[in-house]
């Protein structure tokens, strides 16, 4: 029976992930809740469907059900991504660059006074706004090689906590949990609520990852790009 992902799985996977062991990923997610982890691992188990690994057309199938049956931000463009990898699906015309989900995320959504940056469409690679002004170069506009990133603030951020709070089954600790998003300061209070249960401030960072991670691919999709094979942390 599949287990849900504790610390250590995770540890595992990214482990698989950014070595390429697309076998040992594919034996990893084959005892796991796939639900859980479907952003994170789409762009691996289809490697592996590439690859030929053994059981991995299975685990793309699983995932393209999961992603459209959860229909969250992101992961209709990750199902179309599987799908053409099992063959019956159109290749998606996004092009490939290895961009880091999960650095893109932290432009989009850190604080509006720092946040926001650019991408090295030449390297995949994400530079925040604060290091971007120390490293100037004389191609700095060249639309060709920079894909600007704005900041869209905490928004988001907010609905996760509150789609997330909804999952909560004890109805105490929801109402501590809504209590704590009231007002300014909600991001800091609803961390300090759930630090007193650990193992529900874990599921919310594993909760909170994959929507981030959503977001990220759906905004590089609507700039024409997907990320590429290695976007393995």
């Amino acid at each position: 029976m599949r287990g849900t992902w504790s610390e250590e799985s995770l540890r595992q996977l990214r482990a698989a992930r950014h070595a390429g062991d697309w076998a040992a990923l594919v034996a990893l997610l084959s005892e796991q809740l796939l639900a859980e982890v479907l952003q994170q691992v789409g762009d691996a188990v289809g490697e592996a469907v590439t690859a030929r690994v053994p059981g991995a057309e299975e685990l793309a199938a699983q995932c393209v059900v999961g992603l459209t049956e959860r229909d969250w931000e992101g992961d209709a463009e990750l199902a179309r991504q599987l799908e053409a990898a099992l063959g019956p699906g159109p290749v998606p015309v996004l092009r490939p660059l290895p961009v880091d989900l999960a650095e893109l995320s932290g432009l989009l959504e850190g604080d509006p006074g720092f946040g926001g940056g650019r991408i090295d469409l030449t390297t995949g690679d994400c530079w925040p706004q604060q290091a971007d002004s120390d490293e100037q170069t004389e191609d700095d506009e060249d639309p060709e090689r920079w894909l600007p990133v704005w900041c869209e603030g905490s928004r988001d951020g907010y609905r996760d906590m509150e789609l997330f709070i909804a999952t909560v089954g004890d109805a105490d600790f929801t109402d501590r949990l809504e209590i704590a998003i009231t007002g300014r300061g909600a991001f800091r209070r609803f961390k300090d609520v759930l630090a007193r249960r650990e193992d529900e401030l874990h599921r919310f960072h594993v909760f909170a990852e994959e929507r981030q991670r959503g977001r990220a691919r759906a905004w590089l999709a609507g700039y024409g790009y997907r990320p590429a094979p290695h976007d393995l942390t």
